[in-house]
């Protein structure tokens, strides 16, 4: 694509993903500015950055946006790969640290700034890492023509999810972890285990410790996006990878797996060896791991073929492992996938509840002091429990919220931030809008209709057993979103300190042992935070 066009693309692309909800425009403005479009055909995109953080942050943070972005844009799904342009980032100088060479918004403020586009990246890292590794991860194996390069480009660094230290590169030269190695610090021991994803976290154990076994063959996991599904799957592919070497892992998402099927199909024309190099790929792991399997929906050639895997792997006594965003029988598929995917364990993950959420960031802050060696880093008690308690059932949106304080606290050099500042820093970051101006009222409203009991009932003296409940529930949650004092509460209720201080605690001990309840709770948290 023509340098013009492709600078054209991209500025409609980076207004795009600024048109977001819970997008900040200036923070767009900042980093974006520092890619570079490189190369683009109808289903790949291809951006440069100027040193490792860049590339990094850009893909933890902004790369689904830049996907959805183009989607939007051009209803096709598209593969975004950053590499970094070593020449760029030389010419910023030899910093001792990577927090020198990052300039912060207030240095780089907008896209004027930026080198002119379609510049040349130098083509030595970039043609090493398409020619050393190629789509079906065999080293050593040369490409016919740029555009096959930068697609194998795509394939190693898309497969790779080891976002925790943004400032770890990855490893591809002799002797390194190829694409299907333990390309993820998602492993078991980081991963926060709560009532909500605790069968499904033993489930994936106990398939890593004895791949194969029939009951747990295929093993499948669903729940809402962000809940922890991904993670499981590298903790399962890694755990492998690192006790029984000799096994074969392969990790793919559905939208890459779809991608390489149509590349295959599109090839076998001129290279009649290329579908069955595609198939044999995955016929040949010893644990296959398909994550977002819901995207095969409406695609029947590619189901075939999975089916066509999936029965030779497991008649195998291989391991399967599959995700979704929902149970085999609400996917849109023929009834004998649906069968098929059901026929081992499946095992779901709920939306965590606030302890689960709490642990999540308090793990997260000693995973980035871990890696950045800032052993009296520390973000106060009170903030971390304002994120766990603001935030959707998203852990990705849990996680975004802490490093936008991490960010703030230490690039913009403000480590005494307090509660207040961290409200109107995420005002606008959690789903359904600051929880600032909520009040009790707003609560006491949606738990009334909720639960289809009058005000009148619920703040009066009434103790039939549904309105003491529905009363308990709306007292609880003003506790948690709020965090008032327990007599200002009562007083929204007619009813005293000692009261309300027992509805919290009742319903929290209730929550423990319902399922149930918990998913109630966070419905109602959802419908609460979209007034």
């Amino acid at each position: 694509m023509e340098s013009e066009k492709l600078e054209q693309v991209w500025r409609a692309v980076c207004d795009q993903v600024k048109s977001y909800n819970n997008i900040d425009p200036s923070q767009i403005n900042a980093f974006f500015s520092r890619l570079q479009p490189q190369a683009m055909s109808e289903d790949f995109l291809m951006l440069t950055a100027d040193n490792d953080f860049i590339k990094t942050w850009i893909e933890r943070h902004y790369v689904d946006f830049i996907k959805q972005a183009l989607m939007d844009l051009y209803h096709t799904a598209y593969t975004v790969v950053i590499e970094v342009d070593i020449t760029a980032e030389n010419s910023n100088g030899n910093q001792s640290n990577v927090e020198n060479r990052v300039e912060t918004p207030a240095t780089n403020p907008s896209y004027e700034t930026r080198a002119p586009l379609g510049q040349t990246v130098p083509s030595k890292p970039i043609g090493a890492t398409a020619q050393n590794i190629s789509d079906d991860g065999v080293e050593g194996r040369s490409t016919r023509d740029g555009s096959a390069a930068l697609r194998q480009t795509a394939a190693s660094v898309d497969r790779r999810e080891d976002f925790s230290n943004p400032f770890n590169a990855y490893e591809d030269d002799e002797g390194g972890e190829g694409p299907d190695g333990p390309t993820s610090t998602l492993t078991f021991e980081n991963f926060v285990i709560g009532d909500s994803n605790r069968m499904a976290y033993s489930m994936a154990v106990a398939v890593a410790e004895m791949p194969g076994k029939a009951h747990l063959n295929p093993l499948f996991i669903y729940g809402k996006s962000g809940l922890g599904k991904t993670h499981l799957l590298r903790a399962i592919q890694n755990y492998v990878h690192e006790t029984m070497p000799n096994l074969s892992t392969i990790y793919v998402d559905s939208a890459e797996l779809l991608s390489d099927y149509m590349e295959a199909s599109a090839a076998h024309d001129k290279e009649k060896s290329s579908y069955k190099n595609f198939k044999t790929r995955y016929e040949e792991a010893d644990v296959l791991l398909i994550d977002d399997v819901q995207y095969l929906q409406g695609k029947k050639q590619t189901l075939d073929i999975v089916f066509q895997i999936f029965n030779k792997l497991t008649g195998q006594g291989r391991q399967v492992v599959l995700s979704a965003d929902r149970a085999p029988k609400n996917i849109d598929i023929d009834e004998r996938y649906k069968s098929r995917f059901n026929s081992g364990g499946t095992f779901d993950i709920q939306p965590p509840e606030i302890e689960t959420k709490l642990g999540i960031v308090k793990s997260f802050v000693e995973e980035y002091k871990d890696n950045e060696g800032k052993a009296n880093f520390a973000i106060p008690d009170d903030i971390q429990m304002y994120i766990a308690e603001s935030s959707s059932s998203n852990i990705r949106e849990l996680k975004s919220a802490v490093t936008k304080v991490i960010y703030q606290m230490t690039f913009f050099n403000q480590p005494d931030l307090s509660l207040d500042d961290v409200r109107s820093l995420l005002e606008n970051h959690f789903s359904g809008g600051p929880s600032k101006r909520l009040t009790i009222a707003d609560i006491q409203k949606e738990v009334e209709t909720f639960y289809k009991v009058s005000h009148a009932d619920l703040v009066g003296k009434k103790r039939t057993r549904n309105i003491i409940y529905a009363r308990q529930i709306a007292i609880y949650l003003s506790r948690q979103m709020l965090d008032l004092p327990f007599n200002d509460i009562g007083k929204k209720f007619n009813r005293d300190h000692s009261t309300v201080m027992y509805s919290v605690t009742n319903v929290e001990e209730k929550m423990k042992e319902s399922r149930e309840l918990r998913e109630e709770l966070e419905t109602l948290k959802q419908l609460i935070r979209e007034i």
